[in-house]
């Protein structure tokens, strides 16, 4: 009888360029580090606003559970898409057709897009409006499906109006209160542990 102890083991390809400081060393924009096809977590490139530390310690919460996250790191992460209704200024968030076909491999989006709400409803949005999977959104300041649904954009508990859909996934989660540059408390990675667990179809089957 063969019996697994101790913790998950994880083979993880390795990132296609350095790291920076002020992202928690998390890869350089336009890169993916892959473990497995459960869980793709998007983050924006790492930079003197966009400090991305708390997705490296979600990542290894995710794996310590047995869950296998990859992470890819847009390469035009900074503002907001081309089509948003507020707060248009300075550069312009997008997706190469590489990422999202890279994303379209996996079976749950974890999407971290910062502090600012309108810049995280629109960046959401156009991510799902290119990418069919099931998604949770992770933040520092507030947001609710409701901010989602607004600007047609399906979700768990609001559903926008039939006319207003203009998406292909779904935001099954939320995850708020994530604070950029600051270590995650256990308490949230729990939070978010558990409502991606909570997502995966052969989770939810084998509780």
């Amino acid at each position: 009888m063969k019996q697994r102890i101790g913790r998950h083991l994880s083979f993880v390809e390795c990132r296609e360029s350095m790291g920076m400081g002020a992202g928690g060393s998390l890869a350089q924009r336009a890169t993916i580090s892959e473990s497995g096809r459960d869980v793709v977590v998007v983050a924006m490139g790492p930079g003197r606003r966009h400090i991305t530390k708390p997705v490296c310690e979600i990542t290894y919460a995710l794996r310590e559970e047995g869950i296998d996250a990859s992470v890819l790191v847009v390469n035009a992460g900074g503002g907001i898409p081309a089509d948003a209704t507020e707060g248009m200024h300075g550069q312009h968030f997008g997706l190469d057709p590489i990422e999202v076909e890279r994303m379209q491999q996996f079976k749950i989006a974890l999407i971290h897009l910062g502090n600012v709400r309108s810049h995280i409803i629109f960046k959401a949005r156009l991510i799902l409006r290119n990418v069919d999977i099931p998604a949770m959104i992770v933040s520092q300041c507030p947001v609710d499906f409701e901010d989602f649904a607004a600007i047609g954009v399906k979700t768990r508990v609001v559903m926008p109006k039939d006319e207003d859909v203009n998406v292909k996934g779904e935001i099954r989660e939320i995850a708020t209160g994530v604070i950029r540059g600051v270590t995650c408390s256990q308490e949230k990675l729990d939070e978010i542990v558990s409502k991606v667990q909570s997502m995966l179809p052969d989770r939810r089957s084998s509780k």
